[in-house]
């Protein structure tokens, strides 16, 4: 068997993790820069919240986040195994 399976597999993890991961990662920054902007302009007109709502990441983003985690953990095993197959 040769080691080009094991490097196809970081490839298709790799690139699982990326299309999993980067548009909750992008949706959560970006909210968190409208919400800024949102606060300080309120600031700015004297009508800010004494209590700043917390902002966060949604309950999806963080399952995505962690689907993509996983996936980018077995990329680096199947890259593991193809230095080491060898």
């Amino acid at each position: 068997m040769s080691s080009w399976p094991w490097l196809l597999g970081a490839a298709i993890a790799g690139a699982g993790s990326y299309l999993a991961g980067w548009p909750a990662w992008r949706a959560s920054r970006d909210r968190s820069a409208r919400d800024l902007n949102a606060e300080r302009y309120l600031a700015w007109r004297g009508r800010a919240d004494r209590r700043p709502v917390a902002t966060g990441r949604t309950r999806r983003e963080r399952q995505r986040l962690v689907i993509a985690a996983l996936l980018a953990l077995v990329a680096a095993f199947c890259l593991v195994g193809f230095f080491t197959y060898a």
